[in-house]
């Protein structure tokens, strides 16, 4: 009596990875869709839970004066609202004006995050832009939002003015 070799064991419900074209196999490449779309539509989401005040008056544009069931109340004491602020500030560079994105993170009137994004006008403004992005962290994160004077940072001198005048947007925006 012969004996047959055993067949390996296939689901029918999931299908053999493709490996003809080049890149993962496409159960590969699905799952790293599949990643993807969640991250964006979490991300997404995030902004979702909005006040029924808000909801109620979408054409003002403008928050609710009352606190979201999530947000805690201010700290006794407390100047601005916690929260992500985004603004762009200006600045002039011997090459003409310039301007450069701020994004701060307060929690309790102090810088929790900061992100930098260059918006260069010309190659030279383009280093110190992102030098200036590169160092900005370590010279602000954990500081007062009314203790912020930046000057320079990384060795970048012009690039601090962009950024205080949109830190000065925020601190206007941020007020409680």
């Amino acid at each position: 009596m012969t004996r047959t070799p055993p067949i390996p064991f296939r689901s029918p419900t999931l299908p053999v990875p493709r490996t003809d074209r080049q890149g993962p196999p496409l159960r590969g490449r699905a799952l790293t869709m599949l990643a993807a779309v969640s991250i964006l539509g979490t991300a997404g989401c995030a902004g979702a839970d909005a006040s029924a005040d808000d909801a109620a008056d979408p054409a003002s544009g403008a928050p609710s004066a009352e606190p979201s069931a999530v947000a805690k109340p201010p700290a006794a004491g407390q100047v601005y609202r916690d929260g992500e602020y985004r603004e762009t500030g200006n600045y002039q560079s011997p090459a003409g004006p310039e301007e450069v994105g701020v994004t701060l993170t307060l929690e309790s009137d102090v810088v929790s995050a900061v992100e930098v994004e260059p918006m260069p006008d010309n190659p030279t403004t383009t280093v110190y832009q992102e030098r200036f992005a590169g160092g900005i962290s370590e010279a602000i994160v954990g500081k007062k939002l009314d203790d912020l004077s930046v000057d320079r940072v990384a060795g970048s001198s012009l690039t601090s003015g962009g950024f205080n005048d949109a830190a000065d947007k925020i601190k206007s925006e941020a007020r409680l």
